[in-house]
């Protein structure tokens, strides 16, 4: 019984390449209160999407290792390109991993009618094809616009997300343009960081087209598996690490989180 209660308050493991996870963590604590938390932002090598498929099945490896070593029993890899370039390394990996991509697909297969469904992501993401393919097969008969926002990750991770912020929205134009031409009834925000910049996004979109977060999506797998696997139970603690300067990320986290929060410096890994 001892060894049962330990195993239940293990910490959940997330990572991301920055701030973008945090989107996951968020979801995940509404869900799981109770749940203890280990966030890694691998702020030294943001953003990921600028990155080679091979550079990523190496971070991957890397990312999901090192949250390992914080004793996670389960993992959420919070980042859409991590989920579309490197899905045979997370499926393989032992411990359950949830990542962005099939529970985001899933959600946007559920999206009724016959009008266009959008994505969005990163440049890595949307040139691996992973999230078209999938949506196709899973919402067979409907149009895919999918797009890459190169721009979006190097605002938000600068602090540019304000509603207001004429950087971002001119960004948030160039990017979505087409989506908004096609008349896309819904839209998959297929990497983390995008939840951080919705309301900017929503308002571009209009309110009649769905934003369906990918962060939120796994999340919510991750709960599920939890508790089908009886993995459930701590003490509601969050911790974070950054291998980017620690101060400047433990600022902007504790104001997108609501709550100060401390986070610890580790050593850039190197590929």
């Amino acid at each position: 019984m001892e060894k049962h209660f330990i195993m239940n308050n293990r910490p959940i493991g997330i990572f991301d390449s920055g701030l973008g996870g945090l989107t996951a963590v968020m979801a995940l604590r509404k869900l799981m209160p109770e749940e203890n938390i280990v966030y890694f932002a691998d702020s030294a090598r943001v953003p990921y999407g600028s990155k080679s498929r091979a550079e990523l099945l190496v971070m991957a490896r890397q990312d999901l290792d090192f949250v390992a070593s914080l004793s996670a029993k389960a993992v959420i890899a919070a980042c859409g390109t991590v989920s579309s370039n490197a899905a045979d390394i997370l499926e393989s990996y032992p411990l359950p991993v949830t990542g962005v991509l099939k529970p985001g697909i899933e959600a946007m297969a559920r999206t009724p009618g016959s009008a266009p469904l959008g994505i969005i992501a990163t440049a890595a993401s949307i040139k691996s094809g992973v999230f078209r393919r999938e949506l196709e097969k899973a919402a067979p008969g409907r149009q895919i616009v999918a797009l890459p926002c190169p721009e979006f990750v190097p605002l938000i991770e600068s602090g540019r997300t304000a509603p207001d912020d004429p950087a971002l929205l001119q960004a948030v134009e160039r990017a979505l343009a087409p989506a908004r031409a096609a008349g896309v009834s819904a839209l998959l925000l297929g990497c983390t960081h995008y939840g951080i910049i919705r309301e900017s996004i929503q308002a571009y979109m209009g309110n009649g087209v769905e934003l369906v977060s990918a962060a939120d999506c796994a999340a919510e797998e991750s709960c599920r598996r939890l508790r089908s696997l009886g993995l459930t139970g701590g003490g509601g603690e969050c911790r974070c690490y950054t291998s980017g300067p620690e101060e400047e990320f433990s600022a902007a986290a504790s104001a997108l989180l609501g709550f100060e929060l401390h986070a610890e410096h580790v050593p850039p890994m190197k590929i």
